[in-house]
Order: C-alpha cells, then sequence, then structure tokens
C-alpha cells in the first residue's frame, strides 16, 4: 500500500460524481489534496444501468485502491474469449483473451449502478466530503481562486473540476459558448436481466448455465453482443442498429420489444430468443449522438477543467469512456501535486497537453468504429 501523501493545501471541488469525479476525488485525496464533490442526484441508486467496460488501463487504477479489486471481481463478467456468429448463427471466430491481462491489466465489465457503488463507498472511506442533492447554478474563477455556487452556497477552492457530463455546465465556461452534439446514425437496444428464462430455453440454454459467456453476431448495419455474468445468474444484452432520428444527447426511452424483433427479421432464433426473454421494463432504446473533440478543456485564468464526458464525450464503440475518465482523475491530481499550490493553474494547463491529443485519437477511433460497425463490436456502454 502506498505511504500516505503529505497535505498540499490544495481545495479541488468536484462537480458531478460519476467515474470521473469519484476518481479524481480519490486520487486527489491520495496524493494529499482536499476534496468535496457536490452531485445533483439526491441518492446512490445501484439499480441504475446495465453494463459498463473498463479497459486494462483503468483496471490498473482500480488495483491501486485497497480491497476494490476483491470487491469487484464477484460482480464482474470473467470468461476466456469472444465468440463471434454470423447474424444467421453460423460460428465465424472465436478470439482468445490470451495472457494480456498479465501483461496489460485487469479488465473490468460489470453492472454501471453496482461497480460505481464499490468506489464512491471507497470515497468515503477514505475522507472525501460529498454531497449529493446539489444544483450548482454558477462557475467562477480569479487569478487567486475558483468556486461555484451549489444550493446558493458561495463554494471557494483552489480549482475546480468540472465532471457533470455530457450536459455540463462547465463547458460553456470553458468554451464561451454551448456546442451542440451531432446525431450519429445509430442508436442502442440494451438490457440487463436474470438469466432464469434463458436457462430454460433450448436455444440459449449454453449462453447461461456454464458460466460466464460472451457472444457477438454481426450482420449489415447492425451489432448484437451478449454476455452472462457472475456466473451465468445474469444476463446483458446490446443491439446497435442504424436511426436516423434526430433527438437531442443522452436520450433514451423504453424501449419496444417488436420494433426490436423488426430491426432483426431474419436473424440467429437464438438472438430472437433473448429479446423475447427481456422484461419489457429491462428494455431501453438508446440514441448515439456525437460531438467533435473540443478546442480546450480548461478556463480562461487556469483555474477550472473539464474531465469525463464533459471534456470528451465517447460513442460507446470506443470501449474507452468510462477508463479515459478515470485516466483523467489520475493524471490531475499528479499535475497539481508536482505544481503545489501556487501553481495549480499551470497544473491543470498541464493536464490538459498531457491527455489531449490522445484522448482526440480515441474520440475519432470510436466515430469511425461506429461509421463501420462491421469491423468492430464492443461489450457495453462505457
Amino acid at each position: 500500500m502506498d505511504e500516505p501523501a503529505k497535505p498540499t493545501g490544495i481545495r479541488v471541488i468536484i462537480v458531478g460524481a460519476g467515474f470521473a469525479g469519484i476518481t479524481a476525488a480519490i486520487e486527489c485525496t491520495r496524493k494529499g489534496h482536499s476534496c468535496i464533490i457536490l452531485e445533483s442526484f439526491k441518492d446512490v441508486k445501484v439499480q441504475l444501468g446495465d453494463i459498463i467496460s473498463f479497459g486494462s488501463n483503468s483496471g490498473r487504477i482500480f488495483n491501486r485502491w485497497p480491497g476494490i479489486p476483491e470487491k469487484l471481481v464477484p460482480i464482474c463478467h470473467v470468461s476466456k474469449c469472444l465468440n463471434y456468429r454470423m447474424w444467421t448463427g453460423e460460428p465465424i471466430y472465436t478470439q482468445y483473451w490470451g495472457s494480456d491481462e498479465e501483461n496489460y491489466g485487469k479488465r473490468y465489465n460489470g453492472h454501471r449502478g453496482e461497480i460505481h457503488k464499490i468506489i464512491y463507498d471507497h470515497a468515503l472511506s477514505i475522507g472525501v466530503e460529498i454531497r449529493l442533492g446539489q444544483r450548482v447554478t454558477e462557475f467562477f474563477e480569479d487569478g487567486e481562486r475558483a468556486g461555484v455556487i451549489s444550493n446558493g452556497e458561495r463554494i471557494i477552492g483552489d480549482v475546480v473540476l468540472g465532471a457533470d457530463g455530457v450536459r455540463s455546465k462547465a463547458r460553456e465556461l470553458v468554451l464561451g459558448y454551448d456546442d451542440k452534439p451531432k446525431p450519429s446514425g445509430y442508436a442502442v437496444y440494451r438490457a440487463w436481466m436474470s438469466s432464469d428464462e434463458l436457462a430454460k430455453n433450448d436455444l440459449t440454454k449454453d449462453l447461461v448455465v456454464n458460466g460466464d459467456t460472451h457472444t457477438g453476431w454481426l450482420g449489415p448495419d447492425i451489432h448484437f453482443l451478449a454476455a452472462s455474468i457472475k456466473g451465468g445468474k445474469e444476463f446483458s444484452w446490446v443491439c446497435t442498429h442504424r436511426d436516423d432520428r434526430g433527438v437531442d444527447e443522452g436520450w433514451s426511452e423504453p424501449g419496444d420489444k417488436a420494433d426490436a424483433v423488426k430491426i432483426l427479421e431474419g436473424w440467429d432464433p437464438a438472438v430472437h430468443a433473448i429479446v423475447q426473454a427481456t422484461p419489457p421494463e429491462k428494455l431501453v432504446d438508446w440514441k448515439l449522438v456525437y460531438r467533435d473533440p473540443l478546442p480546450t478543456w480548461t478556463s480562461p485564468q487556469g483555474r477550472i477543467a473539464l474531465i469525463g464526458d464533459a471534456a470528451h464525450p465517447f460513442l460507446p464503440t470506443s470501449i474507452q469512456g468510462a477508463s479515459q475518465a478515470m485516466e483523467d482523475g489520475a493524471c490531475i491530481a499528479v499535475c497539481l501535486q508536482l505544481a503545489r499550490k501556487d501553481k495549480v493553474g499551470n497544473a491543470l494547463r498541464v493536464y490538459e497537453k498531457i491527455r489531449y491529443e490522445r484522448v482526440k485519437a480515441i474520440q475519432k477511433t470510436g466515430e469511425k468504429s461506429t461509421r463501420f460497425p462491421e469491423n468492430h463490436v464492443y461489450v457495453g456502454r462505457s
């Protein structure tokens, strides 16, 4: 375990308690900074969400936090391979993970709400102050400090990190304008459910009765990925397909099984059995929108920075949204530690310099993969 860092005297205000904000708070605390997180949600709901994927890069960050790997492993997907099939059901190829986890780090794929609750509780356990039910209405900065107004209270620190997601209020302050999202031309049906009904069906029981499995069906303009989790007891699936309707960013609605079946006409009967076994209340229809890379992530006076989705929203085809958000938090904590209290503005600019081109390249990779989905598949929302 790392030795506790000496206090730096740097006070960090973080707006948003998603994976970017929580990681930033944990890593800043590890580096000796004091943190407060302001989150708009009034409580933390484990049941919200479905599958989320963390690559080996973020896995290495999880592994730094005492007790976290031991809590994540039992709730995450465990398999040695991904079985690809044609949309009609014929096998194409089996991709084995091999020893890459030993060389690069462990991946964690599991339920978004369950993973988030584990790291949320860890942040509290190491002394991070988290205030829920906060409505941040204003960001401000000058040469000496930065802060926000939340629930009418003026909260002041040395830096503010805008981790407030795709509808970020901090983004407009940093940019000086409101950038609009673009439609991607795709949407995703997604679900997380019990495996009980699948285990009773001869078409699908092999996907769940022998522990965790991972299967992908590939077809023109569509890919369908399914994973069993927790020893096959739970099941998640995503279906990416063409959809040209214009909608707002982050828009989703309850899914319609009849529409999903129509989109999958002519596909493997096993795929249809999965859709039909999905409880209606578990099916979500999620439209994918996209933003071009922002020109900057830091404010004019250098005391406010964007991190995570506020800085760089990813399409799920990158499989790196959550992982890059965690990298942001780890990077900014080190930059602040090295810069010290009197140079925090420089620290935020260095953070952007280190991270910007790497993140931009991954954003563009996700965009390209969405345009050519036959060349790429993904596990789930990231």
